[in-house]
């Protein structure tokens, strides 16, 4: 059995902070990783290579890694190239996630070879997919998963409503799909897994302190 198919149904739990935030440090990233873990979690999303190192130090839960990188010029910043995809790998993470749009990487390397790369570590590819046709790419490339992760994040997609309920519908036929992105709530983890999706990726939502707090202290009236 594919280690994907032993998260089938499951909450995985994207941690990651804000740069600059007071929990934009690795232990504090460990620290929530493992109460994710502690609390039902099948995986967890690290972003990052300090934070993955400490994360697997902490943690036995499978690593979907990935590192957040901008190269002037280029739209891909996850995992956009060879290099950082290798620097991926030496963490440790079980799973590489990588974008896998139809968008020039700044390295010039293809869906294939990204794949090949992690597959030669005896780690898994996931593509980070905007639409059915990068996603129809990233298979035929021998991605093992793909996910919804950058609908609504590309200039064809952009307004799409989120959950991307519709497209996890269309790619679950084709193999195994992470609904990822716009997942707020456990009544939208469960359409996510009732419209075929393997599993759930859920972040601001658990794990962005910053955010959950400004949108409560937002509807507060502060009394002085």
């Amino acid at each position: 059995m594919s280690l994907f198919q032993t998260l089938r149904g499951g909450l995985i739990v994207s941690v990651q902070a804000w740069r600059g935030s007071a929990l934009d440090d690795p232990n504090v990233i460990a620290a929530m990783a493992q109460a994710a873990q502690e609390g039902g979690a099948v995986a967890v999303r690290i972003a990052g290579l300090g934070d993955l190192q400490a994360v697997r130090a902490r943690v036995a839960l499978p690593v979907i890694g990935l590192v957040k990188r901008e190269y002037p010029g280029f739209e891909p910043y996850i995992t956009p190239t060879l290099d950082d995809v290798r620097a991926v790998i030496g963490t440790g993470a079980e799973i590489v996630a990588f974008d896998a749009t139809r968008r020039p990487r700044p390295d010039g390397a293809e869906l294939g070879r990204v794949v090949e790369t992690i597959h030669a570590a005896g780690c898994l590819a996931l593509a980070d997919c905007a639409t059915s046709g990068d996603a129809s790419d990233a298979r035929a490339a021998g991605a093992d998963a793909v996910a919804t992760t950058l609908c609504g994040y590309t200039a064809e997609t952009k307004g799409t409503a989120l959950p991307a309920l519709d497209l996890v519908r269309e790619l679950t036929p084709q193999g195994f799909t992470i609904c990822e992105g716009g997942v707020r709530s456990p009544h939208e983890v469960r359409a996510a897994l009732d419209a075929g999706a393997g599993a759930v990726v859920v972040g601001t939502a658990i794990t962005n302190v910053d955010w959950l707090v400004r949108e409560f202290a937002g509807s507060a009236d502060r009394v002085s």
